[in-house]
């Protein structure tokens, strides 16, 4: 197989897509007078045209704004994973030991996430990115050292600083696009752009984290992203403005005055929490969305343990090249996210087609040993991730309130970490193939549960 030649096929496929996006987009613009244009914007990414000029300036800037903080945090992540195993391995540890060290990472994601999320809702977003920023530094810090009890605490503070990094600057920005009085349906536009963006910024990471390994060593990568991780935190201290887990427009604050005055209100972290927890469990919109995205990440994040080995043992293909695979995968992310820009479905609806055909994707492997067909079903799968993150992102913009946005994305993330934790602990026990048909009946559930069993309890909060 010759995967420079596929990864050059998905390359041209993605250039052209962004071609005709933009080509869409310009016709758009041109045409945004007209009533009986006969180019429509797709339900689920739809166009700036109707802003005044000003208008665009403005949004543009706001959405450069807050990506060019998420990407800067996201390339610190990407910076870090292809060489976390490595490094441990070279430092003596065992595999068992290297799996307490992984384990510990999800364990202290799930315990902290429903702290955190909380926390973050009622101290500020902005504080709680700042902390973000210095936990993960101090988790690469750690990794200078060749001691297990120092990488055990930087993966607990890692486990801590990635529920940050999924929720905390979603809720910022989903909070400034709404006081700022942007149309709600421009936030797919966002979610979109981040997307795709970060599947260029994973690739670049890779590729930056390859050569750095090579030229100074396994830890090299780790003290880069401490690098990136002071310019966001300082971006986000001289530029963001502080915004809470508050309904009301006082909630956005450049100073402490709200967490004086939340302290005499009754606005406990514990009743945040239970709120959360009680709005999620009567609110079957949000308890469908819980379940998908648990059920869809929880599959993900196995994925990402799985691809390797299970490539590696199909035996037909020779030394694979790791890190091209990797940037395949990447290309059909922006692949996923350029169509969701381009198909005429409503996010829900879009997302019973994403977790549909990504159980048939996982399913393929579990039955097949091709080397061919499970690339190709590899493939498919990463195209659904393409899709489902902007997805998902619009759908938990419009039916999570922003009183408790953080709590509730970080409660999504307790199931999603106990299953992949399960999976992790079992590992050695279970087959490849069981392994993807575990992750095709998750998807499938997650489907089912969309389509025939949870019901829509109300209209999104952003149509109200």
């Amino acid at each position: 197989m010759n995967f420079l030649n596929i990864f050059v096929f998905f390359c041209l496929l993605c250039t052209a897509l962004q071609l005709y996006i933009y080509k869409k987009n310009s016709a758009t613009k041109k045409n945004g007078s007209n009533t009986n244009n006969d180019i429509e914007d797709s339900p689920s990414n739809p166009s700036t045209s109707f802003l005044s000029n000003e208008e665009k300036k403005k949004f543009s800037k706001f959405q450069i704004e807050y990506l060019t903080v998420y990407l800067l945090a996201m390339a610190a992540d990407w910076l870090q994973g292809p060489y976390v195993y490595a490094l441990y391995e070279s430092y003596g540890f065992s595999k068992p030991d290297i799996a307490i060290l992984f384990i510990i990472g999800f364990v202290s994601s799930l315990l902290f996430g429903m702290i955190v999320g909380p926390i973050t809702d009622k101290y500020g977003r902005k504080l709680m990115t700042i902390v973000f920023c210095l936990l993960y530094s101090i988790s690469c810090i750690t990794k200078l050292l060749n001691n297990f009890s120092v990488l055990l605490f930087g993966r607990l503070l890692g486990g801590i600083a990635t529920s940050l990094l999924f929720s905390v600057f979603e809720s910022w920005m989903v909070y400034e696009h709404n006081f700022r009085g942007y149309d709600p349906e421009l936030l797919s536009s966002t979610f979109y752009k981040s997307t795709l963006l970060n599947g260029v910024v994973a690739i670049v990471s890779g590729l930056w984290a390859s050569d750095s390994a090579n030229r100074w060593g396994f830890v090299s990568p780790f003290l880069w992203a401490i690098l990136l991780l002071i310019i966001c935190g300082l971006i986000v201290l001289s530029q963001w403005s502080e915004n809470y887990g508050d309904n009301s427009n006082s909630s956005r604050s450049n100073n402490s005055s709200h967490s004086n005055n939340s302290l005499n209100n009754d606005d406990s972290l514990s009743s945040k929490f239970f709120n959360a927890l009680q709005f999620v469990k009567e609110d079957q919109s949000v308890l469908k969305l819980g379940a998908t995205q648990s059920l869809f990440e929880s599959s993900m994040y196995t994925f990402v343990f799985m691809w390797t080995p299970t490539l590696s043992e199909t035996g037909e293909l020779g030394a694979l090249p790791f890190g091209l695979i990797f940037a395949t995968f990447m290309v059909c992310v922006m692949i996923g996210s350029s169509l969701f820009n381009l198909i005429p479905l409503k996010p829900e609806s879009l997302i019973q087609v994403i977790l549909l055909v990504s159980s048939l994707a996982l399913l393929i492997p579990a039955f097949f040993n091709d080397s061919f067909i499970v690339y190709g079903s590899f493939l498919i799968f990463e195209v659904c991730c393409g899709l489902y993150f902007p997805c998902v992102g619009t759908l938990r913009s419009a039916y999570i309130p922003e009183s408790m946005r953080a709590t509730i994305m970080n409660l999504f993330r307790v199931p999603l970490n106990l299953l992949v934790v399960l999976i992790l602990v079992n590992v050695s026990s279970l087959s490849n193939d069981t392994v993807f048909l575990v992750c095709s009946i998750w998807l499938l559930i997650a489907y089912v549960l969309q389509k025939y069993i949870l019901k829509d309890s109300k209209q999104p909060i952003s149509l109200k």
